[in-house]
């Protein structure tokens, strides 16, 4: 023979003898669990391979896992009520379809699990799905943790991105009300900052300086006029100074310029406009030398100590919305800056592409922090009363209905239907299915929605009379 044929039977035979000494590892624990039939002595299993069942505490041969003690809820333990809980029949644990009508065990040594008539009945009324028991050790295993349901005032918070915009009702058009030509430019540049009162530009307008030599001949005309013996002359002389005056104010010539026209008595060329608001020049169409005319658009001043911030909510949001409720706005680069404003306009109608609807927040922006176009981060708050609250977590959401499980204790866990309300700060309303101070599964919900769906339908695949050995 050769060397690389002894080399290959050698290995064999190891390999061999390994896998009996595993093989006789497993017989030999499951051997000694089924002699010690002791139902009073904890047993042990390997997570990973259950068919493994030992009598004392220690490592699976096959993987070296630590073994778990194999709790079983006792055959009389009481219900949640008091009341004791009546077993329906056994099952074997490594497979749900094989049932006792008394206890029993399996092939492996295990003790068939008691299935309870309460169990049976579907947990809390909610089709296809059945009251769950585990121990506490199982519970570790999987990680359920459970809390309780709290009644307290329920707010709700919209969070959503909206834009800065102008007060609409605090732009302003400037214009003239006569033909003119522009000879100077006191403000001169786009986003310069004007104050009320501020002369903007100053004005030849052949018009003006006529009607105001009509002003200091009417002026003299009453003068002249005033001692006459007629009152009728006389007052002929007051009317044509006040035609010439109303003249002027209509063009928008200030009570300051006509005083010192009458004063002095002397026409001036050019005459400034000045600005009826203070704000910044969002726009200056005036140029050094334009002819200009009522119908032309010289500046146009943003007041930007109010704002408008339009945030954009969607249609399932739209409800939680009211006019007056509080709004706070901050911005991504001042961190810990807050603004505060009420909604004070909800847009009627949805925006096609977006499926949003327009909310208007108005803010006091004296400092002038912000910006036209800035984004903001928006939080629309609204109180709803008092109310039940779970943790989102605890809602199982299977299309048709709204899931929990209560925790009844002594391991059993019921799945009960809920009727859901609006989302807050801390969870989630509850209208219905739980009641104040019950507990609710809040982690590991899914593995016991499964495990209460197998086993509902375990229970309808064999009536409970009719075990199977």
């Amino acid at each position: 023979m050769t060397t690389k044929r002894r080399t290959i039977l050698a290995a064999a035979v190891l390999a061999l003898a390994g896998g009996a000494g595993v093989w006789s590892a497993c017989r030999g624990g499951a051997e000694r669990t089924g002699v010690a039939h002791d139902t009073s002595k904890a047993q042990y299993y390997c997570p990973m391979h259950p068919t493994y069942v030992s009598d004392s505490p220690g490592n699976c041969p096959i993987c070296s896992m630590k073994l778990v003690k194999f709790e079983s809820p006792a055959p009389g333990a009481p219900a949640a009520g008091g009341s004791p809980r009546k077993v329906a029949y056994y099952r074997s644990p490594m497979d749900p379809a094989v049932r006792s009508a008394t206890p029993a065990k399996d092939s492996m040594g295990m003790d068939f699990v008691p299935v309870y008539e309460d169990e049976l009945a579907g947990g809390g009324g909610v089709p296809g799905r059945a009251i769950v028991t585990l121990s506490e050790e199982r519970r570790r295993v999987l990680g359920v943790r459970s809390e309780p349901v709290r009644r307290t005032s329920l707010a709700r918070t919209i969070r959503t991105v909206g834009r800065v915009t102008p007060d609409e009702r605090r732009l302003h058009h400037i214009h003239t009300k006569y033909e003119a030509y522009i000879e100077h430019l006191h403000v001169d540049y786009t986003g310069m900052f004007v104050k009320k009162g501020q002369a903007l530009a100053s004005l030849f307008s052949p018009e003006l300086v006529a009607t105001q030599q009509e002003y200091l001949l009417a002026s003299r005309a009453r003068q002249q006029l005033a001692s006459s013996a007629l009152p009728a002359v006389a007052q002929g002389g007051v009317d044509l100074l006040e035609a010439a005056r109303g003249r002027l104010l209509l063009w928008d010539i200030r009570e300051e310029d006509i005083a010192r026209l009458e004063a002095t008595g002397e026409v001036r060329r050019t005459l400034d406009l000045y600005s009826p608001v203070s704000g910044y020049v969002t726009q200056k169409m005036a140029l050094h030398g334009m002819r200009v005319t009522p119908t032309d658009t010289l500046f146009d001043i943003a007041d930007l100590s109010w704002l408008w911030v339009l945030a954009d909510v969607y249609e399932s949001d739209l409800a939680a919305v009211r006019l007056g409720m509080p709004a706070e706005l901050t911005l991504s680069y001042l961190p810990g800056r807050t603004w505060r404003g009420d909604v004070t306009y909800v847009a009627p109608t949805v925006e096609e592409k977006t499926r949003t609807i327009k909310v208007r927040i108005e803010v006091d922006n004296a400092d002038g922090q912000l910006k036209p176009d800035m984004f903001a981060d928006v939080l629309l708050k609204s109180g709803l009363g008092i109310g039940l609250v779970v943790p989102e977590s605890a809602l199982l959401r299977t299309g048709e209905r709204t899931l929990v499980f209560a925790d009844l204790g002594e391991g059993r866990l019921e799945p009960r239907e809920v009727k859901v309300g609006a989302k807050v700060a801390d969870g989630v309303q509850v209208v219905s299915g739980v009641a104040e101070g019950e507990r609710v599964v809040t982690a590991a919900n899914f593995l016991l929605d499964s495990e209460s769906s197998i086993k509902a339908a375990l229970s309808a695949l064999q009536p409970a009379g009719t075990p199977r050995q």
